[in-house]
């Protein structure tokens, strides 16, 4: 997780200055997203809250969750990641959520998206998704490759 660092304290210190605050909903990042940006001192001055949802069992067990907050998208699609991001940033109440949804491998997902297939998302002021495609299928070099790339994208949104 140290690769992350850099990105992390680039967005914390962009949080920080614009007095905005962060919330994560991810999937395939394994929680990367939420650990990078905890892992810089002082987190508690943007990071409010995060989810993994791994299975639609973890979305029935959000309290209040309502089936039109997925915009009709299965996972690891760009729609998905932008609902996912939305859900955060409502549930949170925060400025900017992100959202990650894809296969981190070894194998794809049930959908035949393959292995190092994800979508990257950020809600806020603005709201911008990004396809990552890492073409491997190692699951750790995947689930950092969509941390960083969530973590990139909301740099470059704020």
């Amino acid at each position: 997780m140290r690769e992350l660092l850099p990105q992390a304290e680039r967005v914390a210190r962009l949080l920080i200055e614009r007095k905005a605050t962060v919330s994560v909903a991810e999937s395939a990042a394994g929680g990367l997203i939420s650990a990078a940006l905890l892992a810089v001192p002082g987190a508690s001055a943007y990071y409010i809250g995060g989810m993994v949802i791994y299975t639609r069992q973890a979305y029935d067990a959000l309290r209040e969750f309502r089936e039109e907050e997925l915009l009709g998208a299965r996972s690891s699609t760009e729609k998905n990641a932008i609902a996912r991001a939305r859900i955060a940033r409502e549930k949170f109440g925060t400025t900017w959520g992100i959202g990650e949804t894809g296969a981190a491998g070894p194998a794809g997902n049930r959908y035949g998206d393959p292995a190092g297939h994800a979508y990257v998302a950020v809600c806020g002021p603005i709201e911008k998704a990004r396809h990552v495609l890492t073409h491997g299928s190692d699951r750790m070099k995947n689930m950092h490759a969509f941390a960083a790339a969530a973590l990139d994208l909301l740099a470059e949104s704020l």
